[in-house]
């Protein structure tokens, strides 16, 4: 499945994004967990497709998956 086509995937990268600075990501996977959106290892395997599309490098995003977090947040704005 592509980034377009999961929005948990989406979800996450937009959290990830929105997160504060003394957040960290087992915080956000914590918080998603908490929600219901999925569950912990369901999160571990969503940050490691991230690291895969290089959205994500150790704990913060790069500049690509700042810019992809940008538009997943557009879109939810409609």
């Amino acid at each position: 499945m592509e980034f377009k086509d999961n929005i948990e995937l989406r979800v996450l990268l937009l959290a990830i994004y929105k997160k504060q600075e003394d957040e960290s990501l087992k915080d956000v996977l914590k918080m998603m967990d908490n929600s219901r959106v999925f569950d912990l290892k369901t999160g571990k395997q969503y940050l490691k497709e991230l690291r895969n599309l290089t959205f994500l490098e150790e704990d913060s995003l790069t500049f690509i998956g700042i810019e992809e977090a940008k538009k997943v947040e557009l879109e939810f704005k409609l």
